[in-house]
């Protein structure tokens, strides 16, 4: 039974009540659907992630040949539909692959620009942050750094996509070149050509 503050006409208490119970069960189904929602969010970032994480292991073993939507989905058990579901094709999965690395080394290098103020320190540091981000995980590192694609890999468009100003490889060398100039401005380095040098590194 539902208590009420006050006690309340037999006719007036039934409506009440009615009223009472559809307000209980109208929220009880907004929390059932929002809990299903976050529930199907979760899964598809977890099938994205499945997805990127064969495609990654096929890409460093085979190399870009042997990757295909089909391979990757017979790696994780899915059909092949539901990784289209996620990339329209091996080229926007290629591009993810690149981004999701470079998106990692940059929150670190972005994170050295905040906390680091001498630019000679920031520099070296962001140098190590490549060398170690590359030995701790090297199934990123390789298809985004070594591994060598086909020059008709990747279409003007999508290679746009990995050198463009915002995209995260791009930021990341952005975070080095900083430092270059900084540490050049800062007089703590010879004056050098800061895109050549990032570019060397």
């Amino acid at each position: 039974p539902i208590p009420y503050p006050v006690p309340l006409p037999n006719a007036l208490a039934k409506a009440m009540h009615i009223r009472w119970l559809f307000w209980l069960t109208t929220l009880s189904n907004i929390t059932l659907h929002m809990g299903t929602k976050d529930r199907r969010a979760r899964q598809r970032l977890n099938l994205r992630q499945q997805i990127l994480d064969a495609a990654r292991d096929i890409l460093v073993r085979e190399g870009y040949d042997g990757l295909s939507m089909r391979r990757v989905a017979d790696r994780i058990d899915y059909s092949p539909t539901a990784i289209y579901l996620h990339f329209k094709d091996k080229q926007a999965l290629v591009v993810s692959l690149c981004d999701e690395t470079f998106a990692r080394l940059t929150a670190e290098l972005e994170a050295l620009e905040k906390d680091v103020k001498d630019p000679l320190v920031r520099l070296r540091r962001g140098m190590a942050c490549y060398v170690n981000f590359g030995l701790k995980n090297p199934n990123h590192y390789v298809p985004a750094l070594i591994l060598p694609h086909p020059e008709d890999a990747l279409d003007a468009e999508r290679q746009a996509e990995i050198v463009g100003p915002q995209s995260a490889s791009m930021r990341a060398l952005g975070c080095l070149r900083r430092a270059i100039v900084d540490a050049m401005t800062a007089k703590k380095i010879r004056k050098v050509d800061p895109d050549v040098t990032t570019r060397a590194w």
